[in-house]
Formats: C-alpha cells, structure tokens, sequence
C-alpha cells in the first residue's frame, strides 16, 4: 500500500513539475542549456537556405534575443534547436512544448490570443495582391472571375473571403500548404494572383527565376502586426523576450537588421528586396506593445 501511495506521489510531482517547467521557460532552458526556435521555410521574415540554415529578420532578432536570455540566465553555453513550423502547426508546437518561441510571420489577433501569448509588435505587414506584370490586374476589383491563391492557416484566408463578400466580387480561392507552394501557382498559371503579407510577396518575387515578370498591385487589403510567440502564462519569459527587443529597438540594432534584410541583397540570389519600413512599424517600435491586429482595425 505504502509502495501504491508512493508510486502515487512520485507520479503527481512528476507531473507538476512537468507543468511548472511549461509554464516556466527560463527554468526549462537553464535546466536544459538549450531552446527551440520556431521558424519558417518560405516566409518573407524567416526562411530556409536548406541544408538546415534559417535566416531572415524576424530568424536574426529571435536568434539575438536568445542570446540575451543566455546572458541573463549566466549560461556559458546555449544550444539553439531550429524547429520549421508552417502556418497549420505554428500554434499547436508552442502550446504543446515543441517550440519556446516562434519568430516566424504571425499575425497577433485576438482569437490567437485566447491559445498564445505574444510578445510587443516588431513588424506591421500590409496584405496586397502579387500578379504577373502582364495580367492586368491592379486592383481586388480585377479579381473578378479569376483563381487567387493564398496559404491554409494564415489569417489572409479570412481578409480574401471577406473582401469577396464585401465588393461583390467572386473569384476561386486556391490554397497552397506553405508560402511557396502559394507562390508556385502564380509562378505556374494555376492562380491569377497571390493575396499574402507584402514582406512574403516582395522576398518570393525576389527570390524567383524572373522577378521583374511580377508586381505587387492594388489597395492595402489589411494592417496586421507580426509578433514573435510564445507560451501563455509565462510573465518571467514574455518579459526576459520584450526587454531584448525593446533594448534591439533602442540601441539601434533592429534598424540595421531591417536594412540588412529588407534593403540589401540577401540570399540566396542576393537580390535585394527593397521595401522600406514602413509608417506603422516605426509606430510600433517608437511606443512598443502587443495590441492584436482588431486595435489597428479602429484606428
């Protein structure tokens, strides 16, 4: 009996010792000497260069964040484990433990919110159209009767049905199982036109056989804030993340990583993408928050 109870008690303490270290990430990585970075393999702020290298602004300020942490927590040595996640798996692979923290190209908005936390905004993307420059599209009015493509899990799903619903317009949704499946339709004619972050546009326009073939057209269908996520009910990590990027915005140094990655040649074709920061992320940087992209919507 004695031996049941004790079974009993080691089990329970196991298993609140496994959720104290869930909800305790610094403990987690200082217990472990490593941490998993969630990344992405086709994204404009995070990709691959294969062969297991990850890159991009968003990869590069994740990265130096960690480093921060490792700093913070007195550790000599940290191992940074890189994890892909696709816009399906994102949430589920930090809810479950897989991921610390994803600096990918997530959207903040409310109802992810009620899964993860995120921490302050470090990039507001406009969602635009990307076309061939020869179709003639210029505008969401243009796609009337056309194949539009976009990718399973992101939020421009519901910015594209609800643009349709709202002018009338009706065309054939498409979806690709990541950003450059996406792109590959356009690329292919199986899709007239690409409905995604601006970012994700402008990096795979850059990186394809023929960049000038394609444009980025029409109205800003809509404001979202990218943020990197992380774990809800973690207060010690959420703040350990958003004091190295407020100390990155201060110093300088987030600047001049958005100029090394947006305003000159990067690889694998170091063809520069050339798209200046814009209005709303000098916004967010100079007054750092995690508000979800419905706050932008009021304004």
């Amino acid at each position: 009996m004695k031996k049941h109870l004790l079974a009993i008690a080691v089990t329970a303490l196991a298993a609140g010792s496994a959720f104290a270290q869930a909800t305790d990430t610094l403990a987690k990585i200082k217990a472990s000497g490593s941490v998993t970075l969630g990344v992405r393999e086709s994204s404009g702020l995070s990709y691959t260069l294969g062969n297991g290298k990850y890159v991009g602004f968003h990869t590069e300020m994740g990265e130096i964040v960690l480093a921060d942490i490792q700093k913070a927590l007195g550790l000599s040595k940290l191992e940074v484990k890189y994890q892909p996640v696709t816009s399906q798996n994102r949430i589920p692979l930090v809810t479950n433990g897989t991921v610390d923290l994803e600096c990918g190209s997530t959207t903040n908005n409310a109802a992810r919110q009620k899964d993860v936390a995120f921490a302050v905004t470090t990039y507001v993307e406009e969602v635009r159209i990307a076309t061939k420059a020869s179709s003639g599209i210029t505008s969401i009015k243009d796609l009337n009767g056309k194949t539009v493509a976009t990718t399973t899990g992101t939020t421009s799903v519901q910015t594209l049905r609800k643009h349709e619903r709202a002018g009338g317009v009706d065309f054939k949704e498409v979806f690709g199982k990541d950003h450059a499946d996406s792109f590959l339709m356009l690329e292919t004619g199986r899709a007239d036109a690409f409905v995604m972050d601006g970012s994700i546009l402008a990096a795979n326009i850059s990186k394809s056989k023929a960049p000038a073939d394609y444009k980025i057209v029409g109205e800003i269908l809509n404001v979202e804030p990218i943020a990197c996520m992380l774990r809800k009910d973690d207060p010690a990590f959420k703040k350990a993340v958003d004091d190295s990027i407020k100390r990155q915005i201060a110093d300088g140094s987030l600047a001049k990583l958005y100029d090394k990655w947006f305003m000159q040649p990067v690889p694998p074709t170091n063809t520069k993408i050339g798209l200046p920061m814009s209005d709303a992320t000098k916004a967010a940087w100079a007054a750092p928050n995690d508000k979800p992209m419905e706050d932008y919507a009021k304004k």
